[in-house]
């Protein structure tokens, strides 16, 4: 038990590294930037579930009119046998049957625009989505090669770092801009 473990010695200046301290900030501002744009695409991947599912329930409520109208149109059919039987209240029925149809026609046509525009915006969230984590991956691989600078102290690994960096930056910021 009286084994003693010998650590390494710990140096605080880097007086001789000049890397250390401007590639560490480059690391550093790439953590956060992967951390934003991480988050950026988490919420737009959610939007997108969001408005899949709304969409989803407009298509439902759609088929719901869509039998509520097959349904009125073969009481309507009735009506026409009900009309030879009384003339009086077979116009009555038929009447309020020809209103209902035209009422779930319309419906039916609202509903399906409104889905159809949900679906539009679902599709232009997951763009965003996919722009954003493209950028995540981007500046991830950036920030990978940007730290190998530290243990090879060569200066291309850190300006290529910040390269593919920047590319994830200008790659995530298009996502803002799809319409």
């Amino acid at each position: 038990m009286g084994e003693e473990i010998e650590l390494p010695e710990i140096h605080h200046g880097h007086e001789d590294d000049p890397w250390v301290l401007p590639v560490s900030l480059t690391v550093s501002i790439m953590a956060v930037l992967l951390a934003t744009v991480s988050l950026l695409s988490h919420r737009a991947h959610t939007e997108s579930l969001r408005f899949e599912t709304r969409a989803a329930s407009r298509w439902t409520q759609y088929q719901a009119k869509s039998i509520r109208l097959h349904e009125t149109q073969g009481f309507s059919d009735v009506v026409g046998l009900v009309a030879s039987l009384s003339k009086e209240t077979g116009e009555k029925l038929k009447e309020k049957y020809t209103k209902e149809v035209e009422h779930y026609q319309g419906d039916k046509e609202d509903v399906a625009n409104e889905a159809k525009k949900l679906e539009d915006e679902r599709d232009l969230a997951g763009k965003q989505a996919d722009r954003f984590d493209g950028g995540a991956e981007f500046l991830a691989i950036g920030l990978v090669i940007c730290s190998i600078t530290l243990l090879t102290k060569r200066r291309a690994f850190w300006i290529c770092g910040m390269l593919i960096g920047a590319v994830g930056v200008a790659f995530a910021a298009t996502g803002y801009f799809l319409h």
